[in-house]
């Protein structure tokens, strides 16, 4: 994470990939894992952390309250949790969750996010690559 005002829309969007990266790992986890007797389906809870700290700030403006969540350190507090999913739910008789229709949306759709990310990152270090041309 870098220490500057100037960068923090890429810390939080660094953090925000840094997420997608999780879930993708856990979702193709998911996918390996199909016919597995007993196996929970795992995904990433990233979204509503930063959420919930966002909405915390006391500023009126998204651009004040990125400012604030990185001054007061903490960004560094919000991190993607892994958990599992419906755990007490089964689609099966072996105590599997994991249905693989699902699991390949979520895939495609997670990968779209993080190249999202990728993108708005890179978009931002052009934005300061050009203010100080």
């Amino acid at each position: 994470m870098i220490n500057s005002n100037v960068y923090n829309y890429i810390n939080v969007l660094s953090k925000a990939a840094d997420a997608s990266w999780l879930r993708n790992d856990a979702i193709s986890n998911n996918i390996a894992n199909v016919d597995t007797p007993n196996y929970k389906r795992q995904d990433v809870s990233f979204e509503t952390e930063l959420k919930h700290a966002l909405r915390s700030s006391k500023y009126v403006s998204l651009d004040k309250k990125v400012d604030a969540l990185n001054s007061n350190g903490r960004l560094s507090h919000v991190d993607p949790r892994t958990y599992l999913d419906h755990s007490a739910f089964s689609y099966r008789l072996d105590g599997n969750n994991v249905d693989i229709d699902t699991e390949n949306v979520e895939l495609a759709s997670n990968q779209i996010k993080y190249n999202g990310l990728i993108q708005s990152i890179d978009q931002e270090f052009k934005n300061l690559k050009s203010v100080i041309k």
